[in-house]
């Protein structure tokens, strides 16, 4: 417990407070250019992989006006938006204990250490305007959370059923917004991004398809949405949607590679992914600068 308050301590020192007096709000200086939507999604552990592409992405200079994030990328993508630069959520994943993080619930006291028990944020007004996407069971249905407590949010959207307690907010009950998008790129497009980085972090591709228990047999609730699927096809939407696609070959780590060597990998993995995408990078930058829309 010492060494998670430490290492929040270090962080916020490390210059957030600096950062977040400073940095101006993504896209004010130039409102009529194109705007450009990161999108990052689920994947536990694999969520390393996408600091590595965040990496490239600040190395070229492309500017980010809006994040939606699912899970774990909901994660690093409500840090990046307040502020925390690359170089401290690459800190974070290679020095939190995240098993023991993870065993003893404790994710919510982090985050809120990191990033304040805030009650009542509007997300639009944080540095990057920001989106993560949860599920509520009571409803069975997406709930795309865009404002309230930071660090509470962030936590709905990681909470795996039958791994994390689902949240409870407003009525709701929340659990991992990977039920139903993993990859929200209609989020962000919602938000106002013009063009979107999506980083998936998903490595089986599925058939989408198109029928329902409930318009068939009138069988609904969890059995329809496990024999349908309706998020498969979300999936691939959303996917074809993004206007740059990252899908990092992660094959042998999953969700709970959190051991240092994996995350040391996957953080170079991540590096490379994006390295491979830089020119396409530098050309959305250029455009970008130029306000032409692609």
């Amino acid at each position: 417990m010492r060494n998670r308050l430490f290492l929040a301590a270090l962080l916020l020192l490390l210059g957030v407070g600096t950062i977040l007096a400073q940095r101006p709000k993504a896209g004010a200086k130039n409102p009529s250019r194109p705007k450009v939507g990161l999108v990052l999604g689920g994947g536990g552990a694999k969520g390393a992989t996408e600091v590595g592409v965040l990496k490239v992405i600040a190395e070229v200079g492309v500017p980010i006006d809006y994040i939606a994030g699912t899970s774990i990328g909901s994660i690093v993508g409500g840090l990046y938006s307040v502020g925390y630069s690359v170089e401290q959520l690459d800190s974070l994943f290679r020095n939190e204990d995240w098993v023991d993080l993870f065993a003893t619930g404790s994710v919510l006291e982090l985050l809120e250490n990191m990033v304040g028990p805030n009650d009542s944020i509007d997300f639009d007004r944080l540095p990057i305007p920001f989106r993560c996407v949860a599920y509520d069971l009571k409803k069975q249905e997406e709930v795309v959370l865009r404002s309230g407590r930071l660090a509470q949010a962030m936590r709905a959207s990681m909470a795996i059923p039958g791994a994390f307690k689902p949240v409870r907010m407003n009525g709701m009950v929340l659990v991992d917004g990977g039920m139903m998008n993993n990859l929200p790129v209609d989020v962000v497009r919602d938000m106002g991004a013009d063009i979107v980085i999506a980083v998936d972090l998903q490595q089986t591709k599925h058939e989408t398809r198109d029928f329902s228990l409930k318009e068939s047999l009138g069988i609904g609730g969890l059995l329809d949405w496990l024999v349908s699927r309706p998020d498969w096809k979300k999936y691939n939407d959303n996917r074809a949607s993004a206007d740059i696609y990252i899908n990092p070959t992660l094959d042998g780590y999953g969700p709970a590679s959190f051991n240092k060597k994996d995350i040391t990998r996957m953080l170079e993995i991540g590096s490379a992914a994006g390295n491979a995408f830089r020119k396409d990078l530098e050309e959305i930058k250029k455009r970008v600068l130029q306000g032409e829309y692609l």
